[in-house]
């Protein structure tokens, strides 16, 4: 999307386990046995939540409007700390019925665009997600730069780190979009998993990004791979330029409404813990 989020309800493969966390940070496998990519053990950009009031400005910028940002999405975002705040070591989004701009409903979209705008890593997010029909919340990464194609999204890649609807409680899913594998063509890439209480408990949603494979994870268990093949172009795999980091509570919408909106759930909150992105070494 040039800002919208553009996602596929159906996921062409389901995977069920029962996860249980595991320690970070991991590392990439070997690639063609020459390269060796990993991930340092410090974090180079961080958020711990370990303060109180509005989302770090030095951080995070907002996305704002009520225009349905590409997928029918019913919310306003706002920067109110109502949608928005620190409290308790954690980073709160809210979603509220209540009449904001043009919608019925108010949340929050944070962005790291121009505060933290990344070029592979591994992206750690210890989050906790809301519950309830019609509720949408993501944590992904779109593209900083308009480099590919004659358009914004989605020429030039998205990452969807995490995506949950409501009304499909426990599934996650993990996707990438490009020019060629997109959910409008009917060809793009990703899977989904189930995890046990995610509104309830925390749990780690992960992506490694390397020059050559795209993970995604949750408690450190893979459960999506997108690998660049080498007859891949930009039309396939534009994940060579940076990306920034997006947190947000979207209502209703194409998917996260397709089953309609429980009025009665409101407020509903996404908890994050943290967000961590580890740079990449590599090794030859």
């Amino acid at each position: 999307m040039t800002s919208p989020r553009h996602v596929l309800a159906a996921i062409p493969i389901v995977v069920s386990s029962f996860l249980t966390c595991c320690s970070q940070p991991s590392s990439a496998p070997e690639t063609a046995g020459i390269i060796q990519y990993q991930f340092a053990a410090t974090p180079s950009w961080q958020d711990e939540f370990d303060y109180t009031g509005k989302p770090d400005a030095s951080k995070w910028s907002y996305d704002l409007g009520d225009h349905g940002w590409g997928n029918n999405e019913l919310e306003d975002y706002t920067s109110k700390i109502e949608n928005s705040k620190v409290e308790n070591g954690n980073l709160v989004i809210t979603a509220i019925k209540e009449k904001s701009g043009k919608a019925n409903y108010s949340s929050a979209r944070l962005v790291s665009k121009g505060k933290g705008d990344f070029l592979y890593g591994k992206f750690e997010i210890r989050a906790k997600l809301p519950s309830g029909r019609g509720t949408w919340p993501a944590i992904w990464m779109l593209f900083s730069e308009n480099n590919y194609g004659n358009k914004g999204w989605p020429d030039n890649g998205e990452i969807d780190i995490m995506e949950h609807v409501g009304f499909d409680q426990n599934r996650v899913h993990g996707n990438v979009h490009t020019k060629a594998f997109n959910h409008s063509i009917h060809t793009n890439k990703g899977n989904n998993l189930i995890v046990p209480n995610v509104s309830d408990d925390f749990h780690i949603y992960s992506c490694e990004w390397t020059p050559d494979t795209i993970s995604i994870l949750v408690d450190g268990n893979s459960y999506f791979k997108f690998a660049k093949e080498s007859s891949y172009q930009w039309q396939e795999w534009p994940f060579d330029k940076p990306l920034h980091l997006i947190l947000n509570i979207a209502v209703g919408g194409n998917w996260g409404g397709q089953k309609g909106v429980d009025d009665s759930i409101f407020p509903r909150k996404m908890e994050i813990d943290y967000v961590r992105v580890y740079p990449l070494i590599t090794k030859k």
